[in-house]
């Protein structure tokens, strides 16, 4: 069994700013097609599950042509806004971060999110942290959020224990999929839901910056 620790990060809401762009999105898409707007909150609440489960908690009336529809519609929005935008921004610190991990050798990167592959690599890519990462796990090849399966798949490339891997996010699908998983779980304070939220899920930390976000990695993998 490999001695390395792995370090698996949630993308939006932990490393990138998307809060603002995904609610304005679904927002924009629920409004031209007279679909009932969901209120933030909901919207919020559905970050980090795949695209099929996500929007039929928001849109539960519709059948499955409508919610292919709506799909289909928020992924051209999304991408629309974002481009124009240019607003898909690192978060302050996470770059610093990702680099201060990287560098240490017992540390393996990887990433473990919602987002289509494709739209994975086209934000990784945009800001030039795609190498940093060992494996990027997506619901393209494995189970959505909150099943543990995208850690399962993240630990068995780098034949790492439990104990020695930890789930880093902002929502409460990224902790209880840490649970699932059987690892240590790190919650941040900036993305899609709240601390308390956080804590109720299973979290074992946590951290409100970056700085705070190293220190909290190593004592819950020493």
């Amino acid at each position: 069994m490999s001695a390395l620790k792995l370090v698996i990060f949630d993308l939006d809401g932990t490393l990138i700013d998307t809060v603002a762009l995904f609610v304005g999105a679904i927002t924009s898409v629920f409004e031209r097609v007279g679909e009932p707007v969901p209120e933030e909150k909901a919207i919020r609440s559905i970050s980090g599950l795949g695209a099929q489960a996500g929007v039929r908690h928001i849109a539960p009336g519709a059948d499955d042509a409508r919610i292919n529809e709506l799909i289909g519609l928020y992924r051209e929005e999304y991408l629309a806004r974002a481009t124009q935008s240019m607003r898909e921004a690192l978060f302050p610190g996470a770059l610093q971060a990702l680099n201060i991990l990287h560098g240490r050798d017992e540390y393996v990167l990887a990433v473990a999110t919602g987002k289509p592959l494709a739209s994975t690599n086209r934000v990784l890519d945009a800001h030039q942290v795609k190498g940093l990462f060992t494996s990027i796990q997506t619901p393209d090849t494995n189970i959505a959020k909150p099943d543990p399966d995208m850690i399962l798949t993240a630990m068995g490339i780098v034949d790492v224990v439990p104990e020695k891997t930890i789930m880093i996010g902002d929502t409460t699908h990224d902790m209880n999929m840490s649970v699932a998983a059987g690892v240590k779980a790190l919650g941040v304070d900036w993305g899609y839901h709240q601390p308390e939220e956080l804590n109720a899920a299973g979290a074992d930390m946590i951290v409100r910056d970056f700085d705070q976000m190293i220190n909290a990695i190593d004592k819950l993998l020493e």
